[in-house]
């Protein structure tokens, strides 16, 4: 794990909250013990990141138009079956012979015959270990009653990837579950909030401030009653200075 201090000398750039300048960030810079990692938002669920050459995209769909301009990806992460995370279409149209999958199995059986060769299965609690990269696949699901077919727990996957020393969580779309407030060391932590889907803005922040990730993207936010308030959201995960809310351009 990577300390704060550090973080800082390592950093070559200042980078700004974007909730205090008014502006929603295009990218953003991670330093690693190990290089810089990259973050390219794309869309709600869809980001891309590039480490050390290799290139990972999280819950790629839209086609594979909207990847023009990233390299083609070495790992594809995807959380769980839905249509705003998995595309048959968009990952044959993004993969190479050499592209490796980690998702859930329910994925690989939407995904039919998109690359199954190269699909690594993760369960909850399983991890796996790629160019310097570990994935360990964690709990998503719903807790709220009239949520619980959105997400049944054990079906779906959240995220921790490890590299260069840092811990990035990636949540997938869940509630504020017990395996998420239980979470440590966390660098940076992607995490949505969106109704009736997953989680109020509340109960996301109340989360954040339980597990003290030093990084926060609030992504994921477009629901049925429109984009989540962001703004209520930076002013509770304040309550906690040493939390920095990042917002990325998604929409």
């Amino acid at each position: 794990m990577i300390s704060r201090t550090t973080l800082a000398l390592l950093s070559i750039t200042i980078i700004s909250t974007a909730a205090a300048v008014g502006a929603e960030l295009e990218s953003d810079t991670i330093p690693t013990a190990d290089g810089n990692l990259v973050i390219h938002p794309v869309n709600h669920a869809t980001f891309v990141m590039e480490w050390r050459g290799t290139t990972i995209y999280v819950d790629p769909v839209g086609g594979a138009d909207v990847f023009e301009g990233f390299p083609l990806p070495d790992l594809v992460l995807i959380t769980h079956i839905h249509g705003d995370h998995t595309s048959a279409e968009t990952i044959e149209g993004v993969s190479t012979e050499a592209t490796e999958i980690v998702a859930p199995v329910t994925v690989s059986e939407e995904l039919g015959g998109a690359k199954p060769d190269r699909i690594t299965n993760l369960a909850n609690g399983e991890s796996v270990e790629r160019n310097g990269i570990t994935v360990e696949a964690v709990p998503a699901y719903n807790l709220t009653e009239d949520r619980l077919q959105f997400h049944p727990q054990g079906r779906d996957n959240g995220y921790v990837v490890t590299l260069g020393g840092a811990r990035l969580y990636i949540s997938g779309d869940t509630e504020d579950i017990p395996e998420m407030r239980a979470l440590e060391d966390i660098t940076a932590a992607f995490v949505c909030m969106n109704l009736p889907y997953t989680m109020t803005v509340d109960r996301a922040a109340d989360a954040v401030l339980e597990f003290q990730p030093e990084i926060v993207y609030p992504y994921h936010f477009r629901g049925k009653g429109g984009m989540s308030d962001l703004d209520a959201f930076t002013r509770i995960v304040a309550e906690n200075p040493d939390i920095e809310v990042r917002v990325l351009k998604w929409y």
